[in-house]
């Protein structure tokens, strides 16, 4: 069903300065749907090589400013042992798009954790690979991916990325990740150099089109070294209205509050929670690298806690009225 069957209707709603009655529909949608769950990822970046150049992206392979690092595999699956003994029941493994890690690399990877951790969820956040590649993901025991497509429109997505790159293949790689059977993740940037309404609306039909089981979006930020290092940053509050959208479009959706969110307000998780969000993604890689994964500047993170229930960031979800739950917070049926 078209909940928003109206272009213009999307954009007031994108643009609402009062958004109140707006999140007071998403959060009640939220709470139908998952109640006040909030689930929790262990993030582990466990490499900033790019062989991609996309314009926005700190990086990007064009940039020789970045330091640049590969953790083991035997430090990724060690980091997964420590997150399960803190309470994490999903572990996203993300990376630049690295040939260093072939598919036998990262299928060995998939098999280590799940191994160790059966019960444990594997989302891998890895770009753009052949068909047959993700199929080996998922045989090795992967079962979510994401895959932001960041833009829906042909000439905005020409503006933000290189000649090598295409979005007609990034969306057939979406559409072959659902046929896979993957959990598929999908989502935009709002605020990126040269977006109009028109595109953000384009955006939110493609998701319609695709149907994902999770979506992420975050205001864009720019990042040293990249052709749009001197652009302005992303709207929060445009960003917390797309957030309230998507749960009303999509509410059996697994939403996160990024971390960009938290890098453009101290509160922005928070607020993006109490916006209609359900995940939050503590950061797990190791602080002397951490930084070092600089897809954008002021890049804030969720550091780990002592456990996923006890510490500073369970007692603010509790604050805002949500709770944090050891769950692999996998996302409700949905024809």
């Amino acid at each position: 069903m078209n909940i928003f069957p109206d272009d213009k209707e999307l954009k007031r709603l994108i643009t609402l300065e009062d958004p109140a009655p707006l999140r007071e529909t998403a959060d009640k949608l939220r709470r139908e749907w998952y109640g006040t769950d909030v689930y929790v990822r262990g993030l582990i970046e466990f490499s900033n090589h790019c062989k991609n150049n996309c314009r926005y992206c700190g990086i990007r392979a064009g940039n020789t400013s970045v330091q640049r690092y590969r953790l083991a595999e035997e430090e990724i699956i060690a980091l997964t042992s420590n997150g399960y003994g803190q309470g994490f029941r999903t572990f996203v493994l993300q990376s630049g798009e690295d040939p260093a890690f072939d598919d036998e690399s990262i299928c060995r990877i998939i098999r280590g954790i799940k191994t160790s951790h059966p019960d444990c969820a594997v989302t891998l956040s890895i770009g753009e690979k052949p068909e047959e590649s993700y199929r080996k993901y998922f045989e090795a025991g992967a079962s979510r991916y994401l895959l932001r497509h960041e833009t829906a429109d042909e000439a905005h997505y020409r503006r933000l990325h290189p000649e090598t790159m295409s979005l007609g293949n990034r969306k057939q790689c979406l559409r072959n990740l659902k046929k896979i059977g993957f959990q598929v993740g999908a989502g935009f940037m709002v605020g990126s150099p040269y977006q109009t309404l028109d595109n953000l609306v384009a955006d939110l039909r493609f998701l319609q089109e695709l149907q994902p089981d999770m979506i992420g979006i975050g205001p864009f930020i720019p990042a040293k070294g990249t052709p749009f290092e001197n652009e302005p940053q992303g709207s929060l509050q445009m960003t917390l209205n797309l957030i309230s959208i998507l749960r009303i479009m999509f509410p059996y959706a697994l939403i996160p509050a990024t971390t960009a969110l938290g890098s453009v307000d101290p509160d922005g998780m928070i607020l993006g929670l109490k916006a209609g969000a359900n995940v939050l993604m503590p950061n797990l890689t190791p602080p002397d690298v951490r930084k070092l994964y600089s897809i954008y500047d002021n890049k804030s993170s969720i550091k780990e806690e002592a456990t996923v229930t006890d510490g500073s960031l369970s007692e603010l979800v509790r604050s805002a009225g949500y709770r944090i739950v050891i769950d692999r917070g996998d996302v409700k049926s949905h024809s």
